[in-house]
């Protein structure tokens, strides 16, 4: 499992022999896996299709929020800061690791932006090498169809100390400086 390490595995594994609630998890698995499947709009994990999400009328149609992962989205949402649409790629552009655009749901992005509705997409992908490669790819392809792309801004987080921060951190900070 992504995230676990050998010591936390095994700790994990002993809980679940000795535990008499191991049936019931493994019954919960079977169900998430019987009755989940991806939202065909934004392609989150959902009962219905399209979404909840995605079909409330109370968030904004006009901006799409472009996200890695379904774990970016969730962050997203405890936020509270974006209350309008999502759109999640399954990961990012790697030909390292043999992810290309094939791979993501770029091209479900796209058939979404030739529809009428949309004008603005929101890039968000994590500051990585891998992130920025895919961010400027979907400019790139999005520019064209209209919508005006933005990314979200990128610096020091609260409390880090400057002499702590790596290269990029710092100069994306002086780029995204504001007037006091």
């Amino acid at each position: 499992m992504p995230g676990v390490g050998p010591k936390m595995a095994e700790r994990i594994a002993l809980y679940l022999m000795r535990s008499e609630e191991t049936d019931n998890i493994v019954r919960a698995i079977e169900e998430a896996r019987e009755h989940l499947h991806r939202c065909t709009l934004c392609g989150t994990f959902t009962e219905s299709d399209p979404c909840q999400r995605c079909t409330d009328v109370a968030r904004d149609k006009r901006l799409l929020c472009v996200v890695e992962e379904i774990a970016d989205l969730e962050a997203l949402e405890r936020s509270g800061v974006f209350h309008g649409l999502y759109h999640l790629l399954g990961g990012v552009l790697s030909p390292l690791d043999g992810i290309g655009p094939r791979q993501l749901r770029i091209e479900p992005l796209v058939e979404r932006l030739r529809k009428p509705g949309v004008s603005e997409v929101i890039l968000a992908t994590n500051p990585t090498v891998e992130g920025e490669a895919t961010a400027t790819y979907l400019t790139q392809i999005i520019q064209p169809l209209g919508q005006r792309v933005t990314r979200l801004a990128y610096g020091l987080p609260s409390g880090l100390a400057l002499e702590y921060a790596d290269e990029l951190t710092l100069t994306r900070a002086f780029e995204g400086r504001k007037e006091v």
